[in-house]
This record gives structure tokens, C-alpha cells and sequence, in this order.
């Protein structure tokens, strides 16, 4: 069982992004990371650190439950897209490490679906 995060358009030939539950969670773990916090510290992800303690454009994609569910307005795919594209390209510097060349080609096709619904003013569902 997984994820997936696509276009809200009602068009199934939408481009989408996968992962398992937990590549999900080793995902998100990253741009939290790249955004100076472990997502481990914070509130819902086992930790007690607030949500208010940290300021990213990511928060709607990095604090949701790793089973996936809900929406990302259209404003807040806006929001997410210029830091995660910030974040690839500072990956990229690490593309020896294994881990973060995984995260490179997932975070890309996340950018192409996050693209996708700026370009059809939908939202992001995250099934």
C-alpha cells in the first residue's frame, strides 16, 4: 500500500507522485531537514516541538499524517513549489549519497505535478 499525490482536475492522465507509507515519511524527512528541523521534533511526528516554531512554505506537504488524505489548495502548491525547487538543486550537490539521489527523482516529479496544478489552478490530493 502507498500514496499517491495528483492534480485534483478530474483528469486521470494527470501526472502523479508515489511512494509507500514509509518512503513517504523518509521523504518528507529531507526538506524538513534542508529546512533546519527534524521532522522527528515536531508535534505529530513524535516529538513536541509546535508547528508555530518553524517558518517553511512547506508545512502543509511535511505536517500530515504518513497515510496520506486530504488537499493542498492551489495557493499552497504555489507556496511549496519555489522552496522544493531551491532544495533539489541544493541536493544535487549531493548526488553521491544514495538516499538523496532518491530523493532528487522523487521530489522532481513531485515539482511536475505541483506544476501541473498551478498550470489547471487545481489542487494537490493526497490519496
Amino acid at each position: 500500500m502507498g500514496l499517491i499525490l495528483f492534480p485534483g482536475d478530474g483528469d486521470t492522465s494527470s501526472p502523479d507522485a508515489a511512494w509507500s507509507f514509509s518512503g513517504f515519511s523518509v521523504f518528507r524527512r529531507q526538506p524538513a531537514q534542508a529546512e533546519g528541523f527534524s521532522l522527528s521534533e515536531m508535534r505529530g511526528f513524535g516529538g513536541e516541538r509546535p508547528w508555530s516554531d518553524v517558518s517553511t512554505s512547506l508545512e502543509p506537504l511535511l505536517d500530515r499524517a504518513d497515510d496520506g488524505g486530504g488537499e493542498l489548495s492551489p495557493h499552497e502548491c504555489a507556496a511549496i513549489l519555489p522552496r522544493l525547487e531551491a532544495i533539489v538543486v541544493q541536493w544535487q550537490d549531493e548526488v553521491n549519497d544514495p538516499l538523496v539521489r532518491g530523493n532528487i527523482d522523487d521530489a522532481r516529479k513531485l515539482l511536475v505535478v505541483l506544476r501541473f496544478c498551478l498550470a489547471k489552478d487545481a489542487g494537490l490530493l493526497v490519496l
